[in-house]
Order: C-alpha cells, then sequence, then structure tokens
C-alpha cells in the first residue's frame, strides 16, 4: 500500500509538470494500476527484460525506480548499463547505501557511529563474526525488504540453526551480522533532497519530512512498530545530531528525492543502522501528519524542480503529536505467536492525532480495533530482564484503578513493592490459570513479554488467546507504559475527533 502511494502521487505530480506517465506493475491489487492513475498501464513483470522492451518501445525520457520498494531498485544499476536514464538519486549512489562495505566506507569518512558489524559468507565465519562482536547479534541477508529472514540471535547454537536453515549465505550473497544494540530506540528519519540538480552540494536544500521515535525497543520491523511523531523521549542534543547525520548522508550520496534512514540511540549516542535511498513505507504516514505531499514534491524535484522553486524548503514540526500504529492479520492465524521481530508480520496501518500524547495513543489503539479499558483487570507476567521496569508500570495502573493479577515470579516482584496482587496459578501448575480468566472475560488487559528467544508454550497460549478474546495485549514494556498513560489521559479529559485538515 506504502510504495503504491507513492507511485500514484508521483504520477500525478509528473502530469501536472506536462509529461506522459507510464506505470509497469504486475499487481492488479493497486490504485497504481487504476486505468486513470498514469497514461499508460503496463501489466509486466519487474524484470531486466520487459521494463528495457517497454523503455524503449515507447521512447522514454526516463525512469523512476525509488518508489516502489526493493524490487525496482535492484534493477536500477542493469536499467542504467542498458542506457536507461534513472531520474532522481544516481544507482551508483544506491549502490553505496545497500553494499555493506562501501556503505561502512562513507559512514568512516563523514565520521558518523555505526553498530559493529560484520559479513560472514558461510558458518564458520558467522560464528567468528559473533564472537568478537558478542550476543545478541542481529543476522540478515544482504538486499531484502520487509525485514525477511531477519532474526535476533542469543547463542552459537541459534546462530548455527539460522545459517544452516534461514539462509543461503554466498561470496555474492554475503549475511550481515551486526551487534544488536539492547534497549536502544529507534527512530526514522523521512528526508527529501535536491542535491543532485545543484554542482555544487552545499548550495542544495535538505528537509527533513519527518523524524520518527519508535514506541517498541530496536528490533521490530519499522513496519510492525508503533511510532510517535515529533519524537517524545529524544534530547534536543539527539535530535540535532540526527537532524546534523541525516544531512550529511544526503549530500554525500548526491540525493535527489526522496530518502530514509533508521537510527538507533542508547546512551545518548546516535547510530546508523541503514539509509535507504528511496521512499520508504513511513512517506504516507508522514505526508498525512504534516500536511506536504513528499511523493509528490519528490517526483517534481526528480524532473528536475528544486525544493526553492517547489516552496518546500523548511522543516515541519507539528504542534500536535501522531502515533502509527500497525495492524496484524493475527485473528485470522489461529495458534500463530503474536510477537514483533525483525521480519514485518502487519497488513495495514492506523494513525491517531491529537494535541494529547495519551490521547493520540489511545485513539491509534482504538482504530487498530483494540481500545484500551478504563478499567477491570490487568494481567502482568513479564521476563526477569523487565522485572525491575515494570513495577512503575503496574503502579501506574492501580493508580487508575485497575486490579493486578500475576504469576508467582512476577507477583513476587510487585508484593515486595507494596503493590497488592492476585496471584493465578502457571498454566502447569493447575487452575483457574491466566487462560480461564482470559476466556472467562476477567482480564480486560494483558502485559506479557517473552522470555528469551524462544517464548515458553504458556506463553504463546496465553498471548494468542487474548487475540481470540480480543483483550488488548501488550508484549513490551514501553507499549504497556504507553498504554498507562493514554488511559491516564482518556479517564482525565476523556476525547475529541477533529479532520485531518484541522490540524493542519
Amino acid at each position: 500500500i506504502e510504495f503504491d502511494y507513492c507511485c500514484v502521487h508521483a504520477a500525478f505530480a509528473l502530469k501536472e509538470e506536462g509529461f506522459e506517465t507510464l506505470m509497469v506493475n504486475s499487481n492488479p491489487e493497486t490504485v497504481s494500476t487504476d486505468y486513470d492513475t498514469s497514461d499508460k498501464l503496463f501489466f509486466e513483470p519487474l524484470t531486466l527484460e520487459d521494463v528495457l522492451h517497454i523503455y524503449e518501445r515507447e521512447k522514454c525520457w526516463g525512469a523512476i525506480a525509488q518508489f516502489g520498494g526493493q524490487t525496482p531498485l535492484n534493477l536500477a544499476l542493469g536499467l542504467q548499463q542498458n542506457g536507461v536514464n534513472i531520474i532522481g538519486t544516481s544507482p551508483q549512489s544506491i549502490e553505496v547505501a545497500e553494499d555493506r562495505k562501501l556503505f561502512a566506507a562513507m559512514l568512516r569518512k563523514l565520521d558518523i557511529p555505526q553498530p559493529n558489524n560484520g559479513l560472514a559468507t558461510n558458518e564458520a565465519e558467522a560464528l567468528e563474526v559473533s564472537k568478537r562482536l558478542g550476543y545478541p547479534v542481529l543476522v540478515r541477508p544482504s538486499f531484502v525488504l520487509g525485514g525477511r529472514a531477519m532474526q535476533i540471535v542469543y547463542s552459537d547454537n541459534e546462530l548455527q540453526h539460522y545459517m544452516r536453515f534461514a539462509v543461503e549465505a554466498s561470496p555474492e550473497r554475503p549475511v550481515l551480522v551486526d551487534q544488536f544494540l539492547e534497549d536502544a530506540t529507534e527512530v526514522d528519519v523521512d528526508c527529501i533532497a535536491d542535491v543532485g540538480l545543484h554542482a555544487d552540494p552545499a548550495a542544495a536544500t535538505i528537509v527533513i519530512g519527518g523524524m520518527l521515535e519508535h514506541i517498541e525497543f530496536a528490533g521490530v520491523h519499522s513496519g510492525d512498530a508503533a511510532m510517535v511523531l515529533p519524537p517524545h523521549t529524544l534530547s534536543k542534543q539527539v535530535i540535532q545530531t540526527i537532524r546534523d547525520y541525516t544531512h550529511a548522508m544526503a549530500r554525500e550520496l548526491k540525493v535527489t528525492g526522496l530518502m530514509n534512514v533508521q537510527y538507533a540511540v542508547k546512551d545518548e549516542i546516535v547510530y546508523v543502522l541503514e539509509v535507504n535511498p528511496r521512499a520508504s513505507r513511513t512517506v504516507p504516514f508522514v505526508s498525512k501528519a504534516i500536511g506536504r505531499p513528499l511523493a509528490k514534491l519528490a517526483a517534481k524535484v526528480m524532473a528536475g524542480k528544486t525544493l526553492k522553486e517547489l516552496g518546500f524548503t523548511e522543516e515541519i514540526w507539528p504542534a500536535y503529536w501522531a502515533v502509527k500504529e500497525s495492524v496484524f492479520p493475527f485473528n485470522k492465524f489461529h495458534g500463530q505467536d503474536i510477537l514483533l521481530s525483525p521480519e514485518m508480520r502487519s497488513t495495514g496501518e492506523v494513525m491517531g492525532l491529537d494535541e494529547n500524547l495519551g490521547i493520540a495513543y489511545a485513539k491509534s489503539q482504538m482504530a487498530a480495533n483494540s481500545p484500551l479499558p478504563l478499567g477491570g483487570a490487568v494481567f502482568i507476567s513479564v521476563n526477569d530482564r523487565d522485572k525491575p521496569k515494570i513495577v512503575e508500570v503496574a503502579r501506574q495502573f492501580a493508580e487508575l484503578g485497575f486490579s493486578l493479577v500475576s504469576t508467582s515470579g512476577t507477583a513476587t516482584v510487585l508484593e515486595a513493592a507494596g503493590l497488592k496482587v492476585q496471584r493465578v496459578f502457571k498454566l502447569s501448575e493447575g487452575r483457574p490459570n491466566a487462560l480461564d480468566l482470559l476466556k472467562n472475560r476477567e482480564m480486560q488487559l494483558v502485559i506479557n513479554t517473552p522470555s528469551g528467544a524462544a517464548p515458553r508454550s504458556d506463553e504463546v497460549k496465553i498471548r494468542t488467546t487474548a487475540v481470540y478474546t480480543g483483550t488488548p495485549i501488550m508484549t513490551t514494556v514501553s507499549s504497556a507504559k504507553a498504554a498507562a498513560q493514554g488511559i491516564a489521559a482518556l479517564k482525565e479529559r476523556g476525547y475529541q475527533v477533529k479532520t485531518v485538515q484541522e490540524y493542519h
């Protein structure tokens, strides 16, 4: 959907500029394949041969590869070698951002930190790299979209299993091994630039469309994470650093059009995780949040207009909060665990807008079909790492009038902090247990964080039962905190509804 949105806006923008537009897309389930979106539509597979054939037959002036996700990007170099005029960011710059070695060299040149990492073309190399980095590590194949086959690995055994069964590593397609920054805050930045249109990169205009701070900690795919625009916990200094790094990379890569950067912030240090010199999944959300059509502007930039000519030179910092929440199809897949990971699982997204962050979060949950409860019982069962952090959240729920229900380990921690807790059996200990309370609708909210990489089967049962009974469930402490904040705001002031246009 997100890339479809970008393609449609690009077609509209180029028509306004007097171009004839051709759309190549073999997916009929899209708006970009509507008969009135572009001037000509080709239902062809996105292969080098097919695209070249169309380009030559129609005598095209240029081709845009940065709006359709990863597949067209992978074709960009081959198309250019065959004489296609790829407008926007050059395929060479795209290669620098995608190729780990070239990318690391660019970051060293610009003095921008990235998490320690390495490349592995076989199992022995992967073990060697992870020994040097220390667990946990994040492993993934190179050149993928949607975080496919991306995993956080905690031990040698898991890594060996991953290398044997999840990917096929080769010298052409190495596996990337990154040090995983636990409990880091992830930030997505979408920016638009016209550097390629200027002989002197310093004369170019670069504007950050939006900075989105993830509510979940790093390690959840950006297509799945809940996000807040503008950032709500980052210091002014960190935000300025992110701005500086984004501008430096956009100039270095001579970005013409859109660029997306993913950062991780830990202990006030900003690390770059990856850069994509293309439209990202968050572009439609950011465009609606700030009231400017970024994809449309980017298409006009690629066709030769500068941002000054288009009148978009200042970053917009909204005076309200926009919260993005993802929508998942878990209720259609019985028995499937709902934990979020680096692999993308969501099938849609919604937006909550409000002057108050708590209410904006609550609205996003309503839109995603799991509205926050205003009273009742909350079930809390968290792993050992999260136990010290959960006490504060549990206290907030108790103050909001919720009764607390917990299994033995978490209950002991909460009782030690002076909270009143109703203990329930673990599934193996007897009944009534958490499943019984869920099925009887005696629990209104579940907070359950996974223990280790391989979750225990009773955790999976609790999480899947929560989905079937329509009980809102939080699988990270940070989303539980956001829920408490949202419930407190709703109880205090209720909420109003306004149209998006009224915010701009």
